[in-house]
């Protein structure tokens, strides 16, 4: 099937242009009394991200953060008896001191780019609320259009609303937009869902190749895979 080149981009945040940070965690969770070495946490962060995208598949209410934190915690070694008040703790501190923080490298270098080749450029993150802070915090409130921030809006990847709600923003169509994210559930599916195109981050090639939407799917694994995934989807930057 042919489709049209896209003209706009969306990114999710957290593990798409900026990862945990699991020294900042570990030095949190010292705040607490609780010990967990930055390279256990880091041994665990794949398990979290695995319990966060099943409970979007099974359609969990409300934020599946505590379930990706607290997975993550207890494979990196956290007594089961401290898991349920720290990650509780964790979670009303989130919105002050967010966790996802650190950089990764390249990403956003490809925002800078496309912000300069005139592509609306947009993030669309299940987060916290404050994640417009966050993106002042490090420098890069100039180069989004639109902030759609979950716990602000009150509607959730993967529902169609907040593909919506950012796409109108960027001032195209839905099957204009493609969508940057790390998650299958609430990423792809739900930007394929809405009739974005997707490009997967980090995710699985074959098991791409093999969805019914396949030919609106690209997976990468860094910066430079993602220049040429959206430049496949036609977009000139």
């Amino acid at each position: 099937m042919r489709h049209e080149p896209a003209t706009a981009v969306s990114f999710d945040f957290g593990q798409t242009l900026v990862e945990l940070d699991t020294g900042m965690l570990s030095a949190r969770l010292a705040e607490r009394g609780v010990v967990a070495p930055r390279e256990q946490l880091d041994a665990a962060v794949d398990e979290g991200w695995r319990a966060y995208n099943e409970a979007i598949r099974r359609g969990v209410s409300g934020h599946p953060w505590k379930i990706m934190m607290r997975r993550l915690l207890e494979a990196g070694g956290v007594a089961a008896d401290a898991l349920d008040a720290v990650v509780d703790w964790l979670w009303t501190e989130q919105p002050r001191k967010n966790l996802w923080r650190r950089p990764i490298a390249g990403m956003i270098d490809v925002v800078i780019e496309l912000r300069q080749a005139g592509v609306p450029v947009a993030v669309l993150s299940n987060s916290e609320g404050r994640l417009a802070d966050l993106v002042d915090e490090l420098g890069w409130s100039a180069h989004f259009l639109a902030i759609a921030d979950s716990g602000r809006l009150g509607f959730e990847k993967p529902g169609r609303e907040i593909f919506a709600w950012t796409a109108e923003r960027l001032g195209a169509p839905l099957a204009a937009v493609v969508h940057v994210g790390d998650s299958l559930a609430a990423d792809v599916d739900g930007a394929l869902a809405a009739g974005m195109r997707a490009v997967w981050f980090k995710g699985d090639p074959r098991r791409a190749a093999q969805m019914p939407d396949a030919e609106r799917i690209a997976v990468c694994d860094g910066a430079g895979a993602l220049r040429r995934a959206l430049r496949d989807f036609g977009l000139r930057f």
